[in-house]
């Protein structure tokens, strides 16, 4: 068993304890994190003169070596050490000697791997929202190609009134929008050096953190040294932020399955994101949406597993947390996977415009537009309401549309109707004349998509900025 701290035992850890307690097994993973914390570290070393100039160049340039050959595979991480931090500064005494055991001057493993820890998710997050980005502007394609593809809009699974896919697909494109603000706020916060906190209570060598925090790309040292080590707020948030791309990707999902489905055919789903049945050689399954819909449920699983376990901890560093790395490991290589896997099935999938355009003639979906016509004529709305109740109902009992009517048919219930109720309520009168800042006609739509566009290009998540000039 090799471990760095056996000077306090007069006696080896029991096997089953020490496996038990180790970590390497999976915060291996961030290896380049713990390797790049060391070198700034170092470097910080020699700057402020604790280390000799020679002894700072050493082990920089012998970590830099460690890190090239990991990357390379010529040097294994091996599971007989107790985490990776062990593991690197074992290599580096291997190979250095006396000088090799300089490197952890001034540092505690609780400040090195809340260093790891917050450099590995910053990361990550980086790597998220640009995965966010992809899939919006895989849905903004569709947006600009789908501006006049009339569909139904639904309300409680019900018909309700027409839409246009374009303005079905900006419901997602807002959803996913915050989603990529949310990454940006939590990389705001959360971007503070915890080195130099030591095990909880700083060092009384001459540490410059401000240097190391630098080195490191972050914008400053963190203020407390007892939050430095203990703090997992950044983890919490990035969870809770990746358990709503994924409900946002899951209702996402849903739909796609609900539209593929013999009774919607609104979407084809691509053959490279479908499977096929091993006994009823014409079934096509959505297998990649129902594989994003059920693994929301792991990601949810990860935050509240973190919650949990950093409820009821006293400052400062507990060996609980720990357990912040093992499922927040796996809560995010499942929702960049969905992410990335649901984009590229979005791409693929052959939208049927003409199913959507028939399905948003039945229903009624234009009963609205009806009411609002006898309005537009006189009729106080409730008394509009209730005479477009009859004519619903008459449509009912005769199985026809509303557009199916004859004029005298429509007379009969109201004298109001005339001729021109046929364009009034045609499906393309009922969603281009809906010019409001949010709805679905073509000329609004095209002002919004512009507007999304501009986001895209600039990145920066200027949401403030292009919400009033939307609504100028």
């Amino acid at each position: 068993m090799a471990q760095l701290w056996g000077g306090r035992f007069t006696k080896e850890t029991d096997q089953l304890v020490y496996n038990f307690n180790a970590s390497i097994r999976f915060d291996k993973k961030f290896y380049r994190q713990d390797i790049e914390g060391s070198m700034a570290h170092v470097k910080m070393l020699g700057k402020q003169g604790i280390l000799t100039e020679t002894e700072a160049a050493d082990i920089l340039a012998e970590l830099k070596k460690i890190l090239s050959e990991t990357e390379a595979g010529t040097l294994e991480i091996s599971d007989a050490y107790e985490d990776i931090h062990s593991f690197v500064e074992a290599v580096l005494i291997e190979r250095l000697g006396d000088t090799g055991k300089k490197l952890h001057t001034g540092r505690s493993r609780n400040d090195q791997v809340a260093l790891d820890m917050r450099m590995y998710t910053r990361m990550e997050v980086a790597q998220t929202d640009a995965l966010l980005k992809d899939l919006l502007e895989t849905i903004l394609k569709i947006m600009k190609e789908h501006t006049q593809t009339v569909m139904p809009g639904f309300t409680h699974l019900q018909k309700a009134q027409p839409v246009t896919l374009a303005h079905h697909m900006g419901a997602y494109f807002e959803m996913f929008k915050r989603d990529r603000l949310r990454m940006r706020d939590i990389y705001e916060r959360m971007n503070y050096c915890p080195l130099g906190s030591g095990a909880l209570a700083g060092t009384t060598y001459p540490l410059d953190r401000s240097f190391t925090a630098q080195e490191l790309g972050f914008y400053g040292p963190t203020l407390n040294s007892m939050d430095g080590v203990s703090d997992r707020d950044y983890v919490i948030e990035y969870l809770s932020a990746l358990s709503t791309v994924m409900m946002h990707l899951s209702r996402f999902s849903e739909e796609m399955i609900v539209w593929n489905s013999n009774e919607y055919r609104f979407v084809e789903i691509d053959d490279a994101y479908s499977t096929g049945s091993s006994i009823m050689p014409q079934k096509k399954n959505p297998d990649i949406a129902e594989l994003v819909r059920g693994k929301t449920g792991r990601v949810y699983g990860a935050l509240l597993s973190i919650l949990t376990t950093m409820k009821g901890l006293p400052l400062a560093y507990n060996k609980d947390m720990q357990e912040d790395k093992e499922l927040t490991f796996d809560a995010i290589d499942t929702a960049k996977g969905c992410l990335a896997l649901f984009r590229g099935m979005l791409a693929t999938v052959t939208f049927n415009v003409d199913n959507m355009r028939a399905s948003a003639g039945l229903g009624f979906t234009n009963a609205t537009d009806a009411a609002d016509y006898l309005v537009n004529h006189g009729v106080p709305f409730r008394d509009a309401h209730g005479i477009i109740g009859k004519v619903v109902l008459y449509c009912i009992e005769k199985r026809i549309s509303i557009d199916e009517m004859s004029l005298e048919e429509l007379k009969a219930i109201s004298p109001v109707f005339e001729a021109d109720i046929y364009d009034a309520i045609s499906m393309e009168t009922c969603v281009n004349k809906r010019l409001t800042v949010g709805a679905p006609g073509k000329a609004a739509m095209e002002r919004v998509i512009a507007l999304e566009e501009k986001y895209l290009r600039e990145s920066a998540f200027p949401q403030s900025e292009w919400e009033e000039e939307l609504l100028a």
